[in-house]
């Protein structure tokens, strides 16, 4: 029987955010989120859209048709009910490239499913809005950092303490991730206006922390 997987989404784009931002991507939506973020870019779609199986062989001819690299997202890739089938697609899928965007759930665990010659980069994104969040994201990154396919992407946000608890924790703890380019912030907002407005903070806090500008380009330009 062919292999198949479950998700909302799959279709041709481009990465909006990040070290791949602008790259030509499949996007591979599943549905399941462990999170309730207020600020969601994607709440909604997750919440109204419905899960329908593709075949990777479909998923496949379309990288191909398109010289694409993958995008695996969410919801959250790595909560048990995608878990399985995302290490799938990484690991069953040819491709010239691959982000995953996380909050860092499961993905210790991920990392070593993942065949390590397979050039995926794992996108830690964590979500921080208590002293246990803070806790809980330092933790999976002293576990992720030595692995040179990791990068931190986080959501600035001056008015949450423990958000920046946390970019202070990377300036001063994680010289590596800094000198390697592998940090990047961006702006909050679920809408172009917002994020624009916001964008010259976070130009500022980048140069404050030698962190890299991620902008949110399928937002701004409205092409997911």
């Amino acid at each position: 029987m062919e292999r198949e997987v479950r998700l909302i989404e799959n279709f041709v784009s481009w990465q909006g955010e990040g070290p791949d931002s602008g790259k030509t991507m499949i996007i591979l939506r599943f549905k399941t989120c462990n999170r309730n973020c207020a600020w969601c870019d994607t709440s909604v779609k997750m919440r109204i859209s419905a899960e329908a199986p593709y075949k990777l062989s479909e998923i496949q001819q379309s990288i191909n048709d398109r010289a694409a690299g993958i995008l695996v997202t969410g919801g959250e890739p790595t909560v048990k009910k995608h878990f399985d089938e995302c290490a799938m697609l990484l690991n069953e899928l040819n491709y010239p490239i691959a982000n995953v965007e996380t909050n860092g759930y499961a993905l210790y665990e991920l990392i070593g499913e993942v065949d390590p010659h397979k050039p995926v980069k794992f996108i830690y994104s964590p979500k921080i809005f208590n002293m246990q969040d803070r806790h809980d994201a330092k933790e999976t990154l002293n576990k992720i950092a030595g692995h040179q396919n990791v990068y931190v992407k986080v959501v600035y946000e001056p008015d949450n303490e423990y958000s920046m608890q946390f970019l202070e924790y990377l300036k001063n703890e994680m010289a590596d991730l800094i000198l390697n380019q592998r940090i990047w912030i961006m702006p909050k907002g679920t809408n172009r206006a917002d994020l624009i407005k916001n964008s010259e903070q976070v130009f500022d806090a980048c140069e404050k922390y030698n962190f890299n500008f991620s902008s949110r380009d399928h937002i701004i330009f409205g092409f997911v």
